[in-house]
């Protein structure tokens, strides 16, 4: 009987067994940041620990630094001690640091796959829910929380539940005007937002062979909203263009030897799956969220839902939060804020695709608008391909690399019961700064298109419609 990708890396790195039956795994490769380390290393420093492996951990800034002024010390007193935290947890344990003003600094997970450390067949985590991006070059990558940020650094193993495997195809040619955001905004709201408890999802199908890695990454990178534990495509012909010449990818013959490796760790023809989704990609719309959970989305031309059956109190709340009305159209919902940017839609291609929907045009006069690189390696490509002039010109903010407005722990946060349009992965109560914001989840040219209009609108109805599946 054939393996899963995940069966097979699992497997591989699996230390032993526990009397509790969770798998003690060694992770290949640990990224850090600057919020979730400081209790963790000062664990270490309490046992007298050192840090196992650091020449497998690397560590950036991205979630609380501001993208607009960034002199030290910052002004918010909490931001800048996290930030002088991990300078001084870097330099004390010998981990190598891409801090601001470093061109290798930007959000972990855009970071991780531009300098070629994520890599297929590795086990990975970080402190941060979207580690499950790294799944999209065939990587097993985990999500985790500050006690096993401790432990990874201290052992460089986690202990995790065993998982089950749950097969999603996605099959046929994305409709104009659908991108890689609207593949897994629907594949959460059929599923429902914990229906990949207990899972890893593996993506494929001829869509999905057919992406680019930006856009496998975006689909792999809400994996996590889902409910799944983990979320991967298997390595590819794609993967490989990608990774190859990058810094810390395989160079020359030992690029070749891994790349069989690669190839071999894919799942087989005859893997058992527990579960299998199959989903056609003629079928899908753009889509909003309108609630208060990736889950509560719907089709640009569809109604806001009204509130029946078991989630009948989730949804009337998420209608009161929301300010909306069962029936009501969600196109035509006045926004406030427009936010290109994060771990999910923050990458060149994301910003290259938002720039052509948005040239010779302007930002409606009640909109605040801002692109945020996922990077700052993607913002020096934007910039020699002149993006930033076009988003400028169009009534934009560009702005340094950063997590930015994909949560409020920086400067740049909603400010009363604003409504954002968001390429962001989270459209919780409070998620962008406000207790009483309001974030809508689209593609990253959805959210442009509705920074023309100043209101939620369908992007193909602008003229030169987006090309199937960029972004």
């Amino acid at each position: 009987m054939g393996q899963t990708l995940l069966q097979k890396v699992w497997d591989l790195h699996t230390v032993r067994t526990l009397p509790t039956g969770q798998t003690q795994l060694f992770i290949g490769l640990h990224l850090i940041h600057e919020v979730t380390t400081p209790q963790a290393f000062d664990a270490l420093r309490e046992h007298g620990w050192r840090v196992a492996r650091p020449d497998r951990t690397f560590a950036t800034v991205d979630h609380i630094v501001p993208t607009r002024q960034r002199q030290r010390p910052f002004l918010d007193v909490m931001a800048e001690d996290m930030i002088a935290s991990l300078e001084r947890n870097c330099r004390d344990f010998g981990i190598p640091l891409y801090d601001i003003g470093d061109d290798r600094q930007g959000i972990v997970h855009v970071i991780g796959p531009e300098l070629g450390l994520t890599q297929p067949g590795l086990t990975i985590a970080c402190g941060d829910s979207h580690t499950s991006t790294h799944g999209a070059f065939g990587a097993v990558a985990f999500g985790v929380g500050t006690s096993q940020v401790r432990d990874v650094l201290a052992s460089q193993c986690l202990a995790l539940e065993p998982l089950k495997v749950r097969r999603i195809r996605v099959t046929g040619q994305l409709p104009r005007g659908v991108y890689a955001k609207d593949v897994i905004l629907t594949i959460i709201q059929r599923l429902g937002v914990a229906g990949g408890n207990g899972y890893a999802y593996e993506y494929a199908g001829d869509t999905i062979e057919r992406m680019s890695m930006d856009e496998r990454m975006t689909i792999c990178n809400m994996s996590i909203e889902g409910g799944a534990r983990a979320g991967y495509v298997n390595p590819d012909e794609t993967t490989f263009t990608y990774l190859e010449g990058r810094p810390f990818a395989p160079q020359g013959d030992a690029f070749e030897r891994a790349k069989a490796w690669w190839r071999s760790i894919a799942s087989d023809r005859d893997a058992v799956y527990d579960d299998d989704v199959a989903i056609r990609a003629k079928d899908l719309t753009p889509v909003v969220t309108w609630g208060v959970n990736p889950g509560q989305s719907i089709a640009i031309d569809g109604a806001v839902p009204a509130p029946a059956g078991a989630d009948r109190q989730s949804t009337s709340d998420a209608l009161t939060y929301m300010g909306l009305q069962a029936g009501q159209p969600i196109a035509g919902m006045k926004v406030d804020v427009a936010f290109i940017g994060s771990c999910t839609n923050g990458r060149l291609s994301d910003l290259r695709e938002a720039a052509r929907i948005v040239r010779g045009r302007h930002v409606a006069p009640h909109v605040k608008a801002l692109v945020v690189p996922g990077s700052a390696a993607v913002r020096k490509a934007a910039e020699r391909e002149g993006l930033d002039r076009t988003f400028r010109e169009a009534g934009f903010e560009w702005r340094e690399a950063g997590c930015s407005m994909c949560l409020g722990m920086n400067p740049d946060k909603l400010e009363g019961n604003q409504v954002c349009a968001a390429s962001s992965n989270r459209n919780f109560k409070g998620r962008q700064g406000s207790p009483t914001g309001r974030t809508l989840l689209m593609s990253p040219a959805m959210v442009a298109a509705a920074a023309l209009a100043g209101e939620v609108t369908d992007v193909r109805t602008l003229a030169d419609p987006a090309p199937a599946g960029v972004a």
